[in-house]
């Protein structure tokens, strides 16, 4: 994938949006079109009302350090190189939580709480990772 080395994640129809709305710098999530329930990860399925029925919401991008790690031991050889890396769990204010990388925040400097936003990180012309940078 345009030398891109990492192991990369595969698109279905549930998630297509999502990684669509990446490419064009938007944080998508999606929301049950019967009970109003925001879910991220993407998936078919409400597990709140088990309805299939969707809409696409645009997030604010903004968000809350819940936890993190940094990242000694890379999970795949691709990834030796990156270490060692910094690993969030943000909660989003549309109620959900989001795990991604951070860019330019010191490990040290972090606490629960700690306001972050979502940038936009390009890695191959057809697939934007989401990583989050100080707000």
């Amino acid at each position: 994938m345009d030398g891109y080395d990492k192991l990369v994640p595969s698109t279905t129809k549930d998630t297509q949006p999502y990684w669509d709305g990446l490419k064009q710098g938007r944080l998508r999530l999606q929301c049950c079109a019967d009970c109003g329930k925001v879910r991220h990860y993407p998936r078919p399925v409400c597990d709140a009302c088990w309805s299939m029925n969707v809409n696409w919401i645009d997030a604010s991008g903004r968000g809350a350090v819940h936890s993190w790690t940094v990242t000694h031991y890379a999970f795949h050889p691709s990834f030796k190189g990156d270490l060692p890396y910094l690993l969030l769990t943000v909660d989003l204010p549309e109620g959900v939580r989001m795990n991604a990388q951070a860019r330019g925040i010191d490990p040290g400097s972090l606490h629960v709480g700690t306001p972050v936003k979502v940038g936009f990180e390009r890695v191959t012309d057809d697939l934007t990772l989401p990583v989050f940078e100080a707000a």
